[in-house]
Order: C-alpha cells, then structure tokens, then sequence
C-alpha cells in the first residue's frame, strides 16, 4: 500500500480489503477512516480528492478488523444512548438493547430529584452508571465489577463525564462488596449459558462479562435472592430471549411486590424490573 492516497482511492482501497472479510465493507471503510481522520461524513464526500497521508495507523487498524476484531475496540470509541464513550478490550462492548435498560429504570425512579441509592452489578464500561448519573443529578452509585481490567476503563469514562464524586468503584463479585443499603439495584450480567458457540468478534470480549453458568441464568438468580433478602425496593436487569418463564418459575414461591418484564427492539424479552419490597 503507497503511503499517499487521496480520500476516493482511499476508501476503495480498504473497501477492497476488507471484502472479504467483511458484509459491509464500504461502509467500514468509511467508518475506519472517518474515526482515523476525525472527520464526519460530510468531510468526506466534501474532500473526496484531497490527499490524506501518515497512513500507518489506518492500515494495521484494517489488519485488525479482517481479522474479526470489533470495530470499537479498534477505534476505542462506542455510541451508547446519545454519547460517546471509552472503550478497549477488557470491558464488554455496549449494545443497542442494553439502552432500554436505562429507560426502565426511568419507568420506575420518578423522582429525578430524589438522594437515591444506585447499586450496579458488571460496571463494565461504566455506561450504564454514567447515563443514570447524568440524568438523577442527586442520587450516589455504587458500582462493582469482578475484573480490575473494566474497572479501570469505566474509571476513564467516569472522569471524562466529571462524575468520579457520584460514582464509586468497587472491585468484588455481585454485591459481596457492598454493605450499605440500596434503593436501587440495576444490572446487565452475563446470561449466556456456558458452552455456546458465539460469533468469532465476541472470542475478543471478556468472556466472563457474557457466560452466565451452565444454565446461563445463575448470576440472575443469586442477584434476585440479594434482592429478595436486602428488601431492595427495584431491582432492574437484562437477561437472555429465553429466560422469561425461568425467571417466573423461579420467583414463584418467593414474596415480592411486582414483576414486570420488558421486550427489544425485535420483540424479544430482553429484561424485567422487581419491585421487591412489599
């Protein structure tokens, strides 16, 4: 590969690469050399015949993705509910669906001003903290993730967004490392049932953020027995499409208040909220 090019044959050169690779990969190609560049899209169909160089970068970042590694962790940026955030192996990468766990939680905390309690279970990134943080301005998180790896990634993002006095990081599994009490439990846990073949991208993420147990519901069901024991008041969380009656048939003979489930964007069960507390 030369080291000048200009921006059209630029984009046809990668697009070539990644062909094979890759479904759409114009639109990589695109996305690749708009997040080298810094540029927009408009920058790009304005300066299509403009000479980009100092290519070295843009090149072993097409290597990496012929090769199945995600794009965010290649770019180090991901979109999430409106906002960019940090992100590089070590934490799981966000996904689209996971937005609606946010909404949930809007469903059920009303009070926007309230000193609310917010425990997250799996910080990962920190996006989730971050987006609650952001818009209950009065309430204090609590967030605990079992690996020092995405918990020093969501320290990053926390910084960025100047929340680092509202959110604590603990390291521990579940709520082990938290003692005082919750108003508010939120989780994404991992829920995949060990064993599953996953797409080869996902061999890049940490596997502890996305296998649950034999069953894959396990880390669910010793949150919700927490829950259930602490008499946290809401208990919010994601799960897999198919564990929606395993959940039911577990909480069958336990007391709680109310149990509502709620569905993605293609009309799967993605997640529930408990109001535990009778």
């Amino acid at each position: 590969m030369r080291n000048k090019y200009i921006v059209q044959e630029l984009l046809a050169e990668i697009t070539k690469e990644l062909s094979p690779f890759i479904e759409r990969a114009s639109r990589e190609a695109q996305l690749l050399l708009m997040a080298h560049l810094h540029k927009d899209e408009l920058w790009l169909m304005m300066h299509r015949n403009q000479e980009v160089e100092s290519l070295e970068e843009l090149f072993s970042w097409v290597e990496r993705r012929k090769k199945s590694e995600p794009f965010e962790y290649i770019t180090q940026n991901v979109s999430f509910y409106s906002e960019e955030f940090f992100i590089k192996e070590g934490a799981l990468i966000p996904r689209p669906e996971t937005e609606l766990l946010i909404d949930e939680v809007k469903k059920y905390a009303l009070n926007v001003d309230a000193s609310l309690r917010f425990a997250e279970v799996g910080i990962g990134s920190g996006i989730i903290s971050i987006m609650l943080a952001l818009y209950y301005k009065n309430a204090s998180f609590i967030a605990v993730d079992i690996s020092q790896d995405a918990l020093d990634i969501a320290k990053i993002n926390i910084e960025r967004f100047g929340l680092a006095d509202r959110i604590e990081l603990r390291l521990g599994s579940l709520l082990e490392p938290i003692s005082e009490d919750i108003d508010y439990l939120v989780s994404n846990p991992p829920y995949i049932e060990n064993g599953i073949e996953l797409e080869s991208n996902l061999s890049y993420e940490p596997q502890n953020a996305l296998f649950g147990g034999t069953i894959g519901d396990e880390i669910i069901k010793e949150l919700l027995d927490e829950v259930l024991k602490r008499e946290i008041k809401f208990f919010s969380c994601e799960f897999g499409y198919d564990q929606k009656d395993k959940i039911q048939n577990y909480l069958e003979d336990k007391k709680y208040k109310n149990l509502d489930f709620y569905k993605d964007y293609s009309d799967f069960d993605r997640g529930f909220t408990l109001k535990a507390k009778i």
